[in-house]
């Protein structure tokens, strides 16, 4: 897991001091600028008002009742038309110099006028608008003198001929549809079926993105012109071959394997794929790869959701129903927060970077630790107790390393713990030392909520916690509170609709600041 354009009240910020003094909502001052995201909302952190949409979460996201892809991931999938609508209509911006890599931008369209002059010298930035000077986001091992097999689950061992899929390229021969994908760096290529079925990775959609992504970031704009920057670049033939595909299917009523018509199309794409193929496996071999990569030191937002969602297509997607097994009422019921909620609360409220170390207590399939390693670099640490949550995350996790590699990226340190974080040594430990802290505790009981309070007695001076219910409680007067009031400054915010799994609608979320 794509999220449209939330509809916000203009940017504002209630802060409420531990002193339970009701504050009126006012303008800040301070207001932070939204990261910029091909596939990502706007920053709504901000936005405070004295109403609040209910939000109130249900068992488990039931992922056929998710208006977003049919797999419930938090990340926008290669098979999302939404997205793909979207990004259509964007504008570019920001000029760069041509030695520099390739900041990406998505602004495809059907034009092909429109396409050369948004894919020519105008690029947004989609990074985060914070530097980390000391992140080195080159994965040496990706780059090594022998080429090493990708320990990694491929798309065509979840959508091929074999698990029922007809060929997207009506007509196209059941035999040829097998193709080979290289990605930026020295491991062997990942193993695609160019077929399509609903539910299934969209493999045409999910390379021609690859391609896209490769060009932008790891590429100056000189290198990337055989890519993107051209009517005849691999980028825009595999486009006009699938499109024209498209066109035809629909104009003639064909249906899969009844026709010849479209092998042109289908030779065009495989064509221009083998031409990237080589064209990048060149690159990479000459070092201007891993020269591009250590001229930077932020992943754009697109990509690290591009990553996270071929994980989590590859290990969450195919039984995600299961998560569905909840009992209502208790401490352990499963809901996730989406990537740009967790885009928000790393960059507007954390300032996180690649030294600082990240905690997720009751991280669930670990989607929020991933993205933290990968889009920061920092150390992510993450807690769960639900057995199958548990088994997942440690798939995500496994996937997860091995597409970094593929990438040639390196992420922060990851750490899965399973058990309660109540009692776990390692996150009681790590709690001592943490910067950000999440608490997805908007379904927590009393008791639990009471006993993280005590916990967070041990946190160091400036730590953030985010979460979803606030440990202040107004003016109760009990000792847990008490407790509360002394250590924490607490403001709180709004977050926009489609940020969390269990409800279209906004909500409020907290940020308690560790006093000295």
């Amino acid at each position: 897991m794509p999220l449209l354009k939330p509809k916000a009240a203009p940017q504002a910020v209630r802060v409420e001091r531990v002193v339970v003094k009701k504050n009126i909502p006012a303008k800040s001052s301070a207001a932070a600028t939204p990261r910029s995201s091909s596939s990502l909302a706007p920053n709504g952190s901000r936005v405070v008002s004295s109403k609040y949409p209910s939000s109130s979460p249900r068992v488990s996201p039931d992922p056929r009742s998710l208006a977003r892809t049919k797999s419930a991931s938090p990340y926008p999938s290669s098979s999302d038309e939404r997205l793909r609508a979207a990004e259509r209509k964007r504008k570019v911006a920001v000029q760069r110099k041509d030695s520099t890599p390739m900041w990406g931008s998505d602004d495809s369209g059907d034009d092909d006028d429109q396409l050369e002059h948004a894919l020519t010298g105008k690029r947004r930035k989609v990074v985060t608008e914070w530097k980390d000077p000391n992140r080195r986001v080159r994965h040496k091992k990706a780059f090594a003198e022998e080429p090493r097999e990708p320990r990694i689950i491929h798309a065509a061992d979840l959508a091929s001929i074999s698990t029922g899929c007809p060929p997207a390229f009506f007509g196209a021969p059941e035999e040829e549809v097998a193709v080979k994908v290289q990605y930026p760096s020295r491991t062997l290529p990942e193993r695609y079926e160019l077929v399509f079925r609903k539910e299934k990775i969209n493999a045409v959609e999910d390379i021609k993105r690859l391609v896209k992504h490769v060009a932008e970031t790891y590429l100056t704009l000189e290198q990337a012109k055989p890519f993107i920057d051209n009517q005849s670049s691999f980028y825009r033939l595999m486009e006009r071959a699938s499109n024209n595909a498209s066109h035809s299917s629909k104009r003639n009523g064909e249906t899969p394997n009844g026709s010849n018509t479209q092998s042109k199309e289908f030779q065009d794409f495989k064509a221009a794929l083998d031409g990237y193929n080589k064209q990048i496996s060149a690159l990479v071999k000459d070092g201007s790869v891993e020269m591009n990569l250590d001229a930077i030191h932020d992943v754009p937002d697109d990509l690290v959701d591009f990553i996270l969602a071929q994980v989590y297509e590859r290990t969450v997607s195919p039984n995600v129903e299961s998560l569905n097994k909840y009992q209502p009422g208790g401490d352990n019921v499963y809901g996730e927060l989406m990537a740009p909620f967790v885009r928000t609360i790393l960059s507007t409220h954390s300032n996180m970077t690649s030294d600082k170390v990240f905690m997720d207590l009751g991280s669930g399939v670990g989607n929020v630790v991933l993205q933290a390693a990968l889009e920061i670099g920092c150390s992510s640490y993450g807690c769960e107790m639900v057995e199958n949550s548990c088994n997942f995350a440690e798939a995500q996790e496994k996937e997860f390393r091995s597409r970094c590699l593929l990438w040639g990226i390196r992420p922060g340190l990851v750490t899965l713990e399973r058990g309660d974080f109540r009692t776990n040594k390692k996150i009681l430990e790590t709690l001592k030392r943490a910067d950000c802290i999440l608490v997805n505790n908007k379904a927590f009981t009393p008791a639990l909520n009471d006993a993280l309070v005590r916990m967070f007695m041990d946190l160091k001076p400036g730590c953030k916690v985010i979460s979803l219910v606030s440990f202040v409680m107004g003016n109760e007067k009990n000792g847990v509170n008490d407790i509360a009031n002394s250590i924490f400054e607490v403001e709180e915010h709004q977050y926009y609709e489609d940020w969390v799994s269990w409800s279209k609608a906004g909500g409020r979320y907290f940020v308690s600041t560790r006093k000295s």
